[in-house]
């Protein structure tokens, strides 16, 4: 038989805003870790587009 362990967890939905009052202390620091590793994956996505766009700025600027 499957435990509560055994199963995946469901991501869980976060609402900017949100009340968190009936929200646990395991939910709250699940939310946080979750919104910790977006932040992580957002900063990684900007980190790459400004290194595309400084590769691109630098070969325009030797072709001048």
């Amino acid at each position: 038989m499957d435990t509560e362990e055994d199963r995946p967890r469901k991501r869980p939905q976060i609402v900017i805003g949100e009340e968190l009052a009936m929200l646990s202390v395991d939910e709250l620091n699940r939310r946080i870790e979750a919104l910790e590793q977006e932040i992580r994956r957002y900063k990684a996505a900007i980190a790459e587009k400004e290194k595309s766009k400084d590769t691109a700025n630098s070969v325009f600027k030797l072709s001048r």
